[in-house]
């Protein structure tokens, strides 16, 4: 057998390495064991080639494949990326394929429940898709072994999987046609050949042209089903590559097909598409054209900071989790809407409210409305959701919230402005930014005792008011994640009760405006289900796709690092330098550093900790837990927290932190004026010219430095013979930083210096005490504006630094498991 007896990450590598070598298949998709993509820099317009199952075994195919169709249909995969032309299905001995199209209808089955464990074979889901796609496989599978069909198998992946990108298509229906349109003015729009104005003064629009795209089939073929409603409203058709006016009072106006500029755009943008739309919504996508508007005035003021493809997508959460005629069924307001680009996509509005703070926004939506928008004058209107008293509300609005039974249908949809009260500086977010006018509103004066600090944010502002006063409603908001993980907001969440339904979490740079490097969420809750949040899964999407599930949690039954640390203050303890601290979460870990040279305004807001003999370890800890893990815009908020009590008698993590937190770049002790106590090695280990200052740190890894007995004692009693025996033993990882650390010191050591004073008297001068931060300094240099330079002219040290690093990275990587291990992050 090929691949017998391997584990299933390495059957994956292996298959990945063997048959898809030219493709990539490093991308994850939700919770799909295996896909390939094309290598291509434009990762947004990528086209899946295969999303496939994968066992270690020996399984038979249509069980392989069930369990992929479970999956893709439980997480609603194909609605949130581009689904493959083919899914295929491999163990260690066999890989079969089956077209997409020919089981997509599955995951359109009604009354089906598709949250049971893809992994559990005995359920009655499982043995319906399987009995309902058996028939399907017998005809239409590909399957391989890998040793016997080695030729075969190739040929069928040159032929068919490099070729897939056309094989599967989105089905439109009534919830994507209106974002398809927008996509479709950007793309299709501009290469028809036409005079716009020309058409625009004969009644022909560009909606019409949209729809006859829509109503052709795979072979651009006019494909209407004998509909007699649906051929009478088509006034433009598509026809021989060309569009032809059938509008019957002015097609003598325009007797020549209208032919495109660029096939290739007009087809790369169709070929995504199944054509014509679902039967079952072909009438209404007619009757609805008046949808069908573009958004050119939505730019207006710099309006738009929700890009489309999120609004589109929170608007896809909505109808998973609320129906698929939520929009008949359910009311909506956003009281937030600026100018209205959220309601973008929504068909039903005489269900629709929209209110915003500015009357410039409300005439930029009347103006729009009348340019077409969907949406009702009578809807549109100026108030001041913060301080403004409901009565000013339409009547018809004021109803809904009075009575309990439409207030449960009431969906509160918005994408609230984003600051916070007392500080002038614009803290980029999601909304528009109002600095100085959270501490200003009737909701702030009402709510602040109460909530706390969260009230100082004026997105946590709406979420009180509507909490308080829209009671037993849907919030369906876009935010920060401050409101679930901040301790600020631990107030905030002892009111604020809720049942989370759904939601997404995205980069916050995709949004207009914004820089940071952190998530914004979509999230959808019910109040009349009200219980303590505390954690719940996210769905994951970076700049380009789908990519998984995130576990949010709150911390609300523990506590956090900082208070973790606070048990190991020593300030009688003779110091040998001091820890920075900062804020729990990870976005504040450039704030955690090492020195000996702390700030006025560190040690007056008490960010400063004094490292002892007594507390080096726990000091180490905290800083390595700090920097190990690496900092990304999904983990920004995270928080650290108090561990449980495993890490106690983990000696190989207490002396990895410790030899991480020696050589991490955040150690920012230095000799210049004051005693460097953090020299690892001694004199003859790196050859130094002069005896150091101090011996502290070589002396305390050997050994020869122990904490107090009681202190141990009092810390974690079941270690302490371990932790007061002998010289410390460290990991092979953390041995290997060690010798690079070493071979560093010993070049910095063995250079020919102007001087061979035991202080530096220039950038040049040999200084026998030099820090790491020191060593780097004298290689680096620094430039004109004092900072340290980030390279250096001297090819051995770039060389020896870029060793270290290295090492320092695999350490690192050691002992990122074990923080969660032992609960400093939650995973």
């Amino acid at each position: 057998m090929k691949y017998k007896n391997i584990r299933e990450e390495e059957l994956k590598n292996k298959v990945a390495a063997d048959w898809f070598g030219q493709y990539d298949c490093t991308e994850i998709v939700g919770a799909i064991d295996f896909s390939v993509l094309p290598k291509q820099i434009n990762l947004f317009d990528r086209v899946p080639l295969l999303w496939a199952e994968a066992k270690t075994g020996n399984y038979d195919v249509p069980t392989m494949f069930v369990q992929l169709i479970l999956t893709i249909g439980k997480a609603r995969t194909f609605d949130k990326t581009l689904p493959p032309a083919f899914l295929g299905a491999f163990d260690f001995k066999k890989i079969a394929f089956v077209s997409y199209i020919s089981v997509q209808d599955i995951f359109y089955m009604n009354d089906f429940n598709w949250n049971v464990a893809p992994s559990n074979h005995d359920t009655k889901e499982f043995k319906l898709v399987k009995d309902r796609i058996e028939a399907i496989l017998q005809k239409q599978t590909y399957v391989y072994d890998y040793q016997k069909d080695e030729k075969e198998l190739k040929t069928f992946i040159a032929n068919n999987i490099a070729k897939a990108s056309e094989a599967s298509k989105i089905k439109i229906d009534k919830n994507n046609f209106i974002p398809i349109y927008l996509r479709w003015l950007e793309v299709v729009k501009p290469v028809i050949d036409v005079n716009w104005d020309e058409l625009k003064k004969a009644s022909i629009m560009d909606n019409d042209f949209y729809l006859a795209d829509l109503f052709v089939d795979d072979r651009d073929t006019v494909n209407i089903d004998d509909d007699e409603t649906i051929r009478d409203n088509l006034f433009v058709v598509f026809q021989n590559q060309g569009y032809r006016i059938k509008k019957e009072d002015i097609k003598q106006m325009f007797d020549a097909t209208i032919t495109l500029k660029s096939k290739e755009a007009y087809q790369q943008f169709w070929k995504r598409y199944k054509r014509p739309p679902i039967k079952a919504f072909q009438d209404y996508i007619i009757e609805r054209r008046d949808l069908l508007v573009p958004q050119d005035i939505r730019e207006r003021k710099g309006a738009f900071f929700t890009p489309y493809r999120w609004v589109e997508l929170s608007q896809k959460y909505l109808a998973d989790t609320l129906g698929e005629d939520w929009q008949e069924e359910y009311y909506i307001w956003d009281c937030a809407a600026g100018t209205g680009n959220l309601l973008t996509g929504l068909t039903n509005k005489y269900n629709i409210w929209a209110s915003t703070l500015d009357q410039a926004d409300v005439n930029v939506m009347h103006e729009r409305i009348s340019h077409g928008a969907n949406l009702l004058d009578s809807h549109v209107f100026q108030f001041d959701f913060l301080n403004d008293d409901f009565t000013k509300l339409p009547q018809g609005l004021q109803d809904i919230i009075a009575d309990e039974a439409k207030r449960k249908k009431l969906v509160i949809y918005i994408n609230p402005p984003y600051a916070e009260s007392g500080d002038s500086k614009q803290r980029m977010g999601t909304g528009s930014n109002k600095a100085n006018v959270a501490s200003e509103t009737l909701i702030y004066k009402l709510n602040s005792e109460k909530y706390g600090t969260a009230t100082r944010e004026l997105f946590a502002q709406f979420l009180i008011r509507i909490n308080n006063d829209i009671t037993n409603s849907i919030v369906a908001h876009f935010s920060t994640l401050k409101f679930v993980q901040s301790q600020n907001f631990e107030k905030f969440r002892n009111y604020f009760k809720a049942t989370y339904k759904n939601g997404f979490l995205v980069p916050a740079n995709t949004f207009d405006n914004v820089k940071g490097h952190f998530p914004i969420g979509f999230y959808i809750w019910s109040l009349f289900e009200k219980k303590q949040i505390e954690s719940f899964d996210s769905d994951v999407y970076d700049s380009s796709s789908f990519k998984g599930k995130k576990a949010i949690h709150t911390n609300e039954k523990g506590t956090y690092l900082i208070d973790w640390l606070r048990k190991f203050y020593d300030k009688q303890g003779e110091g040998i330098g001091y820890l920075r601290v900062n804020g729990p979460d990870v976005q504040n870990n450039l704030g955690v550093f090492i020195t000996n040279s702390p700030t006025e305004n560190d040690i007056k807001k008490h960010f400063i900790y004094n490292i002892t003999a007594k507390n080096l370890i726990e000091m180490s800890i905290y800083h390595s837990i700090r920097h190990s893990i690496e900092a990304t815009w999904l983990n920004d908020r995270d928080q650290f927290l108090a561990p449980n009590v495993e890490w106690q008698d983990d000696i190989e993590l207490h002396n990895n932190c410790l030899v991480f937190t020696l050589f991490n770049g955040q150690n920012k002790i230095s000799s210049t004026g004051t005693t460097n106590h953090w020299i690892p090695f001694s004199e003859a280990e790196v050859g130094a010219k002069e005896k150091f200052a101090s011996n502290f740190m070589s002396d305390y890894l050997k050994g020869k430095i122990k904490p107090s007995e009681n202190v141990v004692q009092d810390m974690y009693a079941s270690h302490k013979e371990k932790a007061t025996t002998g010289a410390l033993v460290f990991s092979a990882e953390a041995t290997a930083v060690m010798d690079a650390g070493k071979a560093l010191w010993a070049y910095y050591h063995a250079q020919k210096f102007p001087t061979t004073g035991g202080v530096a008297e220039s950038r040049g001068g040999y200084n026998v005490n030099a820090s790491l931060y020191d060593i780097r300094e004298h290689f680096q240099g620094r430039n004109e504006a004092g900072r340290m330079n980030s390279r250096s002219d001297d090819e051995s040290y770039t060389e020896l630094i870029a060793t270290l690093r290295e090492k320092l990275n695999l350490l690192a990587a050691a002992i990122a498991p074990k923080v969660y291990a032992y609960g400093f992050l939650k995973e």
